[in-house]
């Protein structure tokens, strides 16, 4: 099993790729995939990337690991597919998101692909995960990847909104040039972290919006 990036990103990340770890990184998973049973699907574990090229970036959001039940992760970070129940993280980001941009619509679908193709990278910290087994795969140095990801959009890009929700997100994006991008954190979405008064009312979508607005770049359409 070969993990191949889309032909923008395998540019920007060629060298990456070709370091030592990757190499294990690609035996290790197709290992995984072969033994046990793991999410997203072989073809969607790169999706973030397929469906945001690296000249679209504007806005990315960091999420931990792939949903571990059945049938919900599409490589998206926080999204599932279209018919899946919305999970409670992604619950209470539509919450927020419709308290902040004032919409009495909450969507009915937790599929994020709409974001991914108006240029928001909605990527895992770690891509893959073992069935019904949380943050299984956080060995495999798929974070060595990840953060050579969000190191070469701040190095290589201009005005990015980087959405950090939790201490983990906060971390992973320590190394973030904040003179050159924005940067929001706020609480973990999570009903643990909102319901302590963490998430909700952080305004990160307008935010988004208004700044993109200022740059002269196109505005997320959330809703």
């Amino acid at each position: 099993m070969q993990l191949t990036l889309p032909s923008d990103w395998q540019k920007i990340l060629e060298d990456e790729i070709q370091k030592p770890y990757f190499k294990e990184l690609e035996l290790a998973v197709a290992k995984e995939y072969k033994e046990n049973i793991c999410f997203p699907p072989q073809d969607l574990i790169f999706s973030a990337f397929a469906n945001c090229p690296f000249s679209n970036v504007k806005v990315v959001i960091i999420g931990q690991d792939p949903y571990h039940g059945v049938g919900e992760a599409n490589g998206l970070s926080f999204s599932v597919n279209d018919g899946v129940k919305i999970p409670p993280s992604l619950r209470n980001i539509y919450r927020e998101l419709c308290e902040d941009l004032d919409s009495i619509f909450m969507p009915t679908s937790g599929n994020l692909k709409h974001w991914a193709q108006q240029g928001v990278l909605l990527l895992n910290a770690t891509l893959t995960v073992l069935k019904d087994s949380p943050n299984s795969h956080k060995h495999l140095k798929w974070n060595l990847f990840t953060d050579a990801v969000i190191q070469k959009i701040s190095e290589e890009k201009e005005n990015v909104v980087f959405l950090l929700w939790g201490g983990f997100a906060h971390k992973k994006g320590a190394q973030i040039d904040r003179n050159k991008h924005l940067v929001l954190e706020s609480g973990h979405p999570s009903p643990m972290s909102a319901n302590q008064g963490k998430w909700f009312g952080n305004k990160h979508f307008s935010q988004t919006n208004s700044y993109l607005k200022e740059k002269g770049l196109e505005e997320i359409a959330w809703l």
